[in-house]
This record gives structure tokens, sequence and C-alpha cells, in this order.
């Protein structure tokens, strides 16, 4: 889960880890059958820290709106990337 806790590449284990931690912090899955949110992030492998920080960017979205949410930023850091060529070519 190291590419989950560096912002990640949007690969499927990736984005499963954000529908279990969406379900956790809405209170469903593995939470409602009393494990623990510690228990969880040890499963998957990441600290309290990943999912707290991840729960306050992220908690309202839904996975496809997580995904858009990484594609243009993506796209944002691509098209700043060329503005700045460019303005160094002039």
């Amino acid at each position: 889960m190291a590419a989950f806790e560096g912002g990640g590449d949007g690969t499927a284990q990736e984005v499963r880890a954000r529908a279990d931690h969406h379900d956790a912090a809405r209170g469903g899955g593995e939470a409602v059958a009393g494990v623990s949110i510690r228990e969880i992030c040890k499963q998957l492998a990441i600290t309290d820290q990943t999912y707290y920080r991840w729960r306050k960017e992220y908690g309202g979205l839904k996975v496809d709106q997580a995904k858009r949410l990484k594609e243009l930023e993506r796209e944002n850091a691509r098209l700043k990337k060329v503005v700045a060529d460019q303005v160094l070519d002039i």
C-alpha cells in the first residue's frame, strides 16, 4: 500500500483500499462488525495517520469522484509543466 500513502497512481488495489476506507468512514463494512479503525488500518498495512488524512481529504467523495479528482490533479500538473516549459523557451 505504499503507493496509496504517497498519492498513488489509481491502481485497482488502491481504489479498493479507498473504498474500504470509505466504508469504514461511513460506519459500514468491517467497522460495523466491531473492528476498530486501528485494526482495519493494520490489515491494510497503512498508518492511522494515513487513514485520517485520507478521510479528511476524500471522506465525503464517492470512489468515482475521487478518481476524477486525481485525474484533474494530474492534468493540472501536466498543463503547469507545459506552461513552465513555454516560459523557459521565451
